[in-house]
């Protein structure tokens, strides 16, 4: 719990350069509901090259309302949370569910539902999203 609790921490802060050392050398995240399609990260390394372009992004990030959910498996946590977003002087809120396996002290998978929608809509983007959505349908 203290590693997702660091995660969570480090993107309020803003210190994405250090995200990536909370995760496994072969480590696996996805994000099923990334949309135009759904989006797998192999590897500590390209969560690194994620995470620095969640940095340059222009996003501030604070989580809130954090739940965290243990199961009978003590390597597995379910975390339920809000972002509070702003971008460029305009803020909203977003949902998020997160399942993540934490091994000797790394995540060695996480499982990422975040509301992608609201990121681009609240970076005028929403528009450009749909579009390439529909051309997914293509």
């Amino acid at each position: 719990m203290r590693v997702f609790e660091s995660l969570l921490a480090g993107i309020g802060e803003g210190r994405w350069s250090e995200l990536a050392d909370l995760y496994a050398p072969d480590t696996v995240v996805e994000q099923p509901m990334m949309p135009p399609r759904r989006l797998r990260i192999e590897g500590r390394d390209e969560v690194r090259r994620h995470f620095e372009a969640a940095a340059g992004s222009g996003f501030t990030i604070h989580p809130t309302n954090v739940v965290i959910h243990q199961t009978s498996d003590p390597e597995l946590l379910i975390a339920e949370f809000d972002y509070h977003l702003r971008y460029a002087g305009r803020t909203t809120t977003s949902a998020n569910i997160q399942v993540i396996r934490i091994r000797d002290g790394l995540i060695v998978e996480s499982r990422d539902y975040h509301d992608h929608l609201r990121f681009a809509a609240l970076a005028g983007r929403a528009g450009r999203l749909a579009d390439a959505c529909q051309r997914e349908l293509s």
